[in-house]
């Protein structure tokens, strides 16, 4: 990979992270805000629910930060854009797709089968 992509992609995961963050910082700043206020029981319910599942969305946020720092660092060291299993590249159609991407497409697709085969045993 030459070095306009990976400035490319550095940009690319640079932005997505901070997109993440801001998201990240909103939801705080509304839970700082207090309680939730509904007079109805259904209401509260199902504020609540919603509130979980915001929760539950930015921890899976949480870790795709730590996903999206890793990738940082391989570009850094010069690992980025190669398979963490072949060490063949992978396609810029798959990074342009999944900028965090370790695998290529064909061992991403060979790891989840052989994970499915091993939970079903």
């Amino acid at each position: 990979m030459n070095e306009r992509q990976l400035a490319y992609f550095r940009a690319k995961l640079l932005k997505w992270k901070a997109d993440i963050s801001a998201e990240a910082k909103a939801t705080l700043d509304t839970l700082k805000e207090g309680p939730i206020q509904e007079p109805d029981q259904t209401d509260r319910a199902s504020s609540e629910t919603d509130w979980a599942l915001e929760l539950r969305t930015r921890d899976r946020q949480r870790k795709l930060i730590s996903k999206i720092d890793a990738a940082l660092r391989r570009i850094d060291s010069g690992d980025y854009g190669y398979c963490e299993i072949t060490g063949e590249p992978i396609s810029l159609q798959r990074l342009e797709a999944r900028p965090i991407a370790t695998m290529t497409l064909e061992a991403q697709e060979r790891h989840e089968r052989e994970e499915r085969v091993s939970r079903d045993d």
